[in-house]
């Protein structure tokens, strides 16, 4: 559980969800995990790679709608839930029953209050995230989104690896593959980023999160 404790778990609250009863899932990146519309009597943390809760309009078109690092997860609920979940890329995830993981919280107060700041820092990132596709242009969507991915993953402020296909940033921003991939010629032409295979260099950090409008604390 060293993905709990890098979030700020304690290493003896971690020990308690690692000794609950649980199974270790390898999420594939090319099918949901979970469809929309099913039971969520389960917690699921994230021990590496990037998971994505995602939602479809009437004509199947998908919005990915929140991002699940390592040290994240997704917390049981009542009935069903009207999100699927899927992996960004191959992903290991530890599954385990609501009831097991309610019994644990309720007798350590302090998980509780782990999970209560985590599920806030979440609600933060959703607020962001429907300024960045309601009000920011499509240049702006990219630039935040990037922005936000360096920081969340840990990654140096000079470069990165894009985890995410075309199509995957398209339905994070609320665009279009096609438009995504003008956006980031439009970014290298500007002289704010390179891309090198997966890799992606930022030439000018301060400059591309201006453009984006990316202020980082409400990721704290």
């Amino acid at each position: 559980m060293e993905s709990l404790t890098r979030a700020g778990l304690t290493p003896e609250l971690a020990h308690l969800l690692n000794d609950m009863p649980h199974r270790v899932v390898a999420m594939d990146p090319r099918r949901p995990y979970r469809d929309p519309g099913t039971l969520r009597d389960e917690v699921m943390f994230v021990q590496s790679g990037i998971i994505s809760k995602f939602k479809s309009d009437g004509m199947g078109r998908r919005q990915i709608v929140a991002l699940r690092f390592p040290g994240d997860g997704i917390l049981p609920r009542e009935g069903i839930a009207d999100y699927g979940v899927q992996a960004i890329v191959r992903s290991e995830v530890l599954v385990g029953a609501a009831a097991d993981f309610d019994r644990i919280v309720d007798a350590h107060p302090d998980l509780g209050r782990f999970f209560w700041r985590l599920t806030q820092r979440h609600v933060n990132i959703g607020y962001e995230w429907l300024v960045n596709c309601g009000r920011r242009d499509s240049t702006a969507r990219v630039a935040h989104l990037l922005c936000e991915i360096a920081v969340r993953s840990g990654a140096a402020r000079d470069r990165m690896i894009n985890p995410f296909t075309q199509q995957q940033i398209a339905d994070i921003t609320g665009q279009t593959s096609v438009n995504v991939n003008r956006v980031f010629a439009d970014l290298e032409r500007q002289g704010l980023i390179r891309r090198n295979g997966r890799e992606i260099e930022f030439r000018d950090w301060s400059e591309i999160r201006r453009v984006g409008s990316f202020q980082p604390t409400y990721l704290e």
